[in-house]
């Protein structure tokens, strides 16, 4: 398939109906850190993309969000996707996007080149998706912060050494500071500024 045929297909298949419930279970998700979500639209985003970046992606992304890309997807056929699917305006300045996505097995950059809003407006932020292999089986991390009754338990596979650290100071930013949304094939896990990560003894 062709870059232009594969950036004109692949969007949800109800496009009123479908991006609601990816909403829903976003809105859900950021409420109550680190429950693993799974899509059911049936969406087709051009690889490196997985099906719940893409969902995510063609949910809240519109032609006001700017959206930053990693190398590997800003060299895929997903730029054309997303500019046809949802018409937001590619950036290649970090610190300008609204959603930034990146694939699997990339380096991570420190959040804060990313924007971290003000303390006015500490909404005006990033969202970062960032995919991974699998969000369990990998490095356990305890989940502690408003919406987790005591302590909650992820363990994602392919989550960078450096994530644990880069997230610390991110939390030192709060009210300030992005968002995160872990994904690996149709399953996220989103983690909001507020939630405090550690990792758990083994």
């Amino acid at each position: 398939m062709g870059l232009k045929s594969e950036a004109l297909t692949g969007g949800f298949a109800e496009p009123v109906f479908h991006p609601q419930s990816v909403f829903k279970m976003l809105m859900d998700g950021m409420a109550r850190p680190g429950t693993i979500q799974t899509v059911q639209p049936d969406t087709a985003p051009p690889a490196p993309l997985g099906i719940a970046a893409g969902a995510i992606a063609l949910t809240l992304c519109d032609h006001d969000t700017s959206v930053w890309l990693s190398q590997r997807l800003a060299k895929s056929a997903a730029p054309e996707w997303l500019g046809f699917h949802t018409g937001a305006p590619l950036t290649t300045e970090k610190a300008e996007a609204r959603f930034a996505f990146t694939e699997a097995g990339t380096a991570l950059c420190p959040f804060g080149l990313f924007a971290a809003g003000t303390q006015e407006y500490p909404d005006r932020s990033t969202t970062l998706i960032i995919e991974l292999a699998e969000l369990e089986g990998g490095r356990r991390l305890a989940l502690t912060g408003p919406g987790i009754q005591t302590v909650a338990e992820i363990a994602p596979v392919g989550l960078p050494e450096t994530f644990l650290r880069l997230w610390t100071e991110n939390r030192a930013l709060f009210p300030r500071g992005i968002d995160i949304v872990l994904t690996s094939g149709k399953r996220f896990v989103c983690l909001p500024r507020t939630t405090k990560i550690t990792a758990t003894e083994i």
